[in-house]
Order: C-alpha cells, then structure tokens, then sequence
C-alpha cells in the first residue's frame, strides 16, 4: 500500500462523507493539518478555538452523521474535552484525531512541551478513553485493522472515538497486513426478535388507544425515515419529548404534538398518558424530557425500543436491534383508523401595550418566521425553551443540546451546521450570556461566506440561572455589557445587515430585512430581565422535582 498512516485514516474518513476537518492548528497535529491541506477533496476549518472546533464538529455531526476533529497533544484535547463530552452523552459520532510527540520522545520520557514536565504522556490517552466508545494509537502495523474498528464501533455506538497520532508514525508507510474483514451489521437473536415482536403485536392489536413516542436514539442510528414508514403503514398517532424535537416531521396528520410530562400542553398529556400502551422507539426518560420528572406513564404502559434491547413490562430483551424490530413490526401490524389529537403551535403573537418584545410575541413571531426546511440551533436556556413547543413546517429541524446543556455550544454548533448544509437556510438562536463563550466563531462564518440568520436575546444577564436560582438578583448572574449587534463587523463582516431592536415594530422589520437579502443577518433583540417563555416559568416553578427525588 502506498499511503502513509495519516493518508490512510483520512482518505478512511472521507469514504464515510467526511470531507472538512475542525481544529486548530498545532505543532504536533502538523502531519495530519498538512495532509488536509494537501488534499484534493479535504478541507480544514481552522477554528477560533479547541472547545470551538469540537462544538462546531457536534453541529457537523447532527446534519451529516459524523464529523471529525484535530487537535494538537495535552492543550489542545483537553481544550476541546467539555464537548467531546456533550457529543458522547448526545450519541454523535465524532472522530477526534490527536497529533501526539514522536515515538521515541515518548519512550524515552524526554521533558517536551505540552507535557506535565514528568515524562507521563499516556494521562491525556487515558483521560480521553473515559469519553470515547473506542480509542487507539495508530501505528504503521496496526493501522489498517485499527482504523476499520473504529469506524465500526463509532458507527454501532454513534459516540466518539479516541485516534492518537505519534508525529513519526503519521508519516511512515502502512504495513499491508492480510485482508481486512469489515465487521458485518449486527443480527438479531432470532428467537428472541420473534418473541419481542410477538409480545408487541399481541398488544398493539388489541388496543385502540396506542401513542407512539420516537426518539433521539433512533434519529441517531439513521432510522428516522424507518419509523416514519412504521407510522404511515400502521395509522398510529406520534407525540415527540424535548430532545426528539423534529426527528420526525411536525406537519404529519398523525403528529399530535410535544409531550412534556405536566408542564406543558396538557392535552398531549392526557392523550399520552391515558393511552393504553406507550410505544417508545430510542425514547430516554430524561429530566427536561420528561417535563422535570413529571411524566406519569406506568411501566405496564410503556414499551420502549431501544438500540440493543425492547423493555416490555419492565423486563429487558437483548441481542436485538432497533431496526429489526421496526422492520417486523412494520411488516406485521395493519394499518388502523385511531383516535388522536391535532397538534398545535404556539398561537398568535400577542402584542404588548407599551410596544416592547415579550415572550408572548417573540416566540409565536418566530414560530411563523421559519420556513420549510430550516435548521434551527437554539441554545440551552430560555431561547430553546421558548421555541421547543413551535409547530415547524416540512423538514424543519429544530436541535438543542438538551442532555449535555453546555451553554455556548450553539454558536459554533450553528457554524458547523452551516458547513454541512450550505444550501439550507441556518437559523442561530442564543441567549446573550451563552453567545459570550463562544461568541469568536462568528468570524468563521464570514470567512467561509456562509449566510445565518443570529438572534441573539439580551435580557441583562443569565435569565435560566435567575429563574432556577434562589437569588435571582445575585452578582452571578450578571453580565459585562456588549454591543453585540457591532460584534460582526469587528469579526470581518462587511455585507451582513446587523441591528439592534428594542421594540415589535423594529423587530418585525428586522426580520423582514432578513428574509429578503442574500447575505447574513444578525439581530441584537432587547427585552426586559424577567421576559421569559411559558415552559421557562413553568420550569421555575418544577425546581423540587428538579433537583430531587
């Protein structure tokens, strides 16, 4: 073969789809960072930081199945580490390539920089196994079979995957080995997959009152359009929970709308947890999917198809897979007439007596602003809150870092989404105080001619920290005052239409503007401290079954 081992794993990674690169640049990442830039059909996107390249690679990741990052030993992996664990806890595949010192200066234990200055260089390997779903150091011998079990357990467990790079080995010959068996799909047990699905349809048809509750899980493994299918055939009525917000298409007449335990929308509510059975495919019962652990569903009622098991009647069944069982069930069960409910939005906007932008008219305004096909990242706080229970058109997508909850990722996340679907309109969506940690990646748009639409709430300092708080005024959670809306001409923008508004008809009018112009828009949109959406208050108001049990 004649490839050195780092033109072997990324011409590897450009067979998956992977053709850009995150990072930043450093000394012993220079193998892998002239590579790229050699390359014919790679490109490296250079970031404004490590946290930022990997923030940028999830995004990546969420429109095209997987992303790859680059970062120099020790600083630059540990710089990145908070969102390499974010991508771990939200399931994305994520190949972190690490350019590590030579060989012999690690066998030798020679004092380097980037070290501790104690001749320990497996610590940071170590520490980055903890969030990884495989890991390896690459060698000439070992590449091939190596690289080939990464890419294999990264797309089983869809979870990142640790590649150590020593600067030397990077740029020897690969050592052919014998040929290299590409491990096969995994095949459900099939005694088991009968009784699984025996036990469902025995349910299922014998019941007129059925709610399906698909989720992120299954978006994750690619099987969105299997459900969907597994929906159209049987006439079963679907609700989504806060993290599989937009898996499946909010339009659909089967669609019934978002579940949130008591918090939110009581109808879907009722409708769900006064179904008979409860049918969960990659559901996860977590703390803002469920409503603050308010969700009332019984375990007799719930059935939830996981990635590598079916709980049935709080008994687990392994060795099967969630895309044989929806494959069976899809087969098996009729298509029957339901009862359900239709989804609804956030309604009108609701104008304010002194003219100043409230929840009740931002959100509902922006429910109407969106357009089919949309991404839309909105941050973890009081943005995403306000936009999580809009009713979206055909093929909008709607992400939020919902499990992990890392304040900044939205802003490079969003960039990263960009670079992935440059032919879609990106909408970002962020608190003033989340936009402030990650807020250099808005140099990275205009450098790549990409063409967001940025909103940015300024409501005077962290308003989820005030709500969840018992000292809502407390020191912490103010803010240094910026001008954001100046913030993208500093960064380079020259043609992007950036404003700053403070009342419904200035914002009305800045939207306007945005959707009409072929170039980036970026809305500064002042409200008062306290302005916070439904779910938000509602949250507040959860705090005890929050924070215990």
């Amino acid at each position: 073969m004649n490839k050195t081992v780092v033109e072997y794993m990324l011409t590897r990674l450009y067979d998956l789809g992977i053709s850009d690169v995150f990072g930043v640049a450093g000394d012993y990442a220079f193998p892998i960072e002239d590579t790229i830039c050699n390359s014919n059909h790679m490109r490296w996107i250079g970031n404004c930081n490590e946290l930022n390249a990997a923030y940028a690679a999830d995004g990546y990741a969420r429109i095209k199945g997987m992303a790859a990052l680059s970062t120099t030993f020790g600083v630059g992996e540990l710089s990145a580490i908070n969102a390499i664990a974010g991508s771990y806890a939200e399931n994305l595949p994520i190949f972190h390539l690490v350019g590590m010192p030579a060989s012999g200066v690690q066998k030798s234990k020679r004092l380097v920089h980037h070290t501790l200055g104690n001749g320990d260089f497996d610590v940071f390997y170590q520490l980055g196994q903890r969030l990884a779903c495989a890991h390896a150091i690459l060698t000439p011998e070992n590449c091939i079979t190596e690289m080939e079990r990464l890419i294999a357990t990264a797309l089983k467990e869809r979870r990142p995957v640790y590649i150590g790079l020593p600067s030397d080995y990077a740029t020897m010959q690969v050592i052919e080995q014998l040929p290299v068996t590409t491990p096969k799909r995994a095949i459900s047990d099939k005694k088991t997959l009968e009784k699984v699905v025996s036990l469902i349809i025995e349910k299922l048809t014998h019941s007129n009152n059925t709610c399906v509750l698909p989720g992120i899980l299954s978006a994750r493994l690619g099987l969105s359009d299997n459900i969907q299918a597994f929906i159209d055939k049987t006439g079963l009525p679907y609700a989504t929970m806060f993290m599989d917000k937009s898996i499946l298409s909010e339009s659909h007449p089967q669609y019934i709308g978002m579940y949130d335990g008591k918090l939110m929308t009581p109808e879907v509510r009722e409708f769900v947890e006064n179904s008979e059975y409860v049918l969960g495919i990659g559901a996860m019962m977590t703390d803002f999917n469920t409503g603050s652990f308010t969700a009332n569903i019984k375990p007799k009622q719930f059935i939830n198809i996981m990635p590598e098991y079916v709980e049935i009647d709080s008994v687990i069944y392994t060795s099967i897979y969630m895309e044989d069982v929806l494959s069976a069930l899809t087969q098996s069960l009729p298509n029957r007439t339901y009862h359900q409910i239709k989804a609804k939005g956030l309604g009108e906007a609701v104008l304010s007596n002194n003219g100043k932008i409230t929840a009740q008219y931002l959100y509902p305004h922006l429910e109407k602003f969106f357009k089919p096909n949309d991404i839309i990242i909105a941050e973890t706080g009081t943005s995403s809150m306000g936009l999580g229970f809009a009713l979206l058109p055909e093929g909008a997508q709607f992400h939020n870092q919902t499990l992990w909850g890392s304040i900044g990722w939205a802003t490079p996340a969003s960039f990263g989404a960009a670079l992935a679907a440059p032919n879609k309109r990106v909408i970002l969506i962020t608190g003033e105080g989340s936009h402030q940690l990650t807020v250099q990646e808005i140099s990275q748009f205009v450098r790549f001619g990409l063409k967001p639409i940025i909103l940015v709430l300024n409501n005077d300092g962290y308003l989820i920290e005030r709500l969840l708080c018992d000292y809502p005024e407390a020191y912490y959670n103010d803010l240094a005052q910026w001008n954001y809306h100046l913030l993208p001409k500093a960064f380079g923008a020259k043609d992007w239409h950036c404003e700053k508004v403070t009342t419904i008809d200035e914002l009305n009018k800045a939207l306007e503007v945005a959707e009409s112009i072929d170039s980036a828009s970026y809305i500064e949109i002042v409200t008062e401290r306290y302005e916070a959406s439904e779910l938000a208050q509602k949250l507040k108001g959860s705090k005890s079954s929050l924070y215990s049990f």
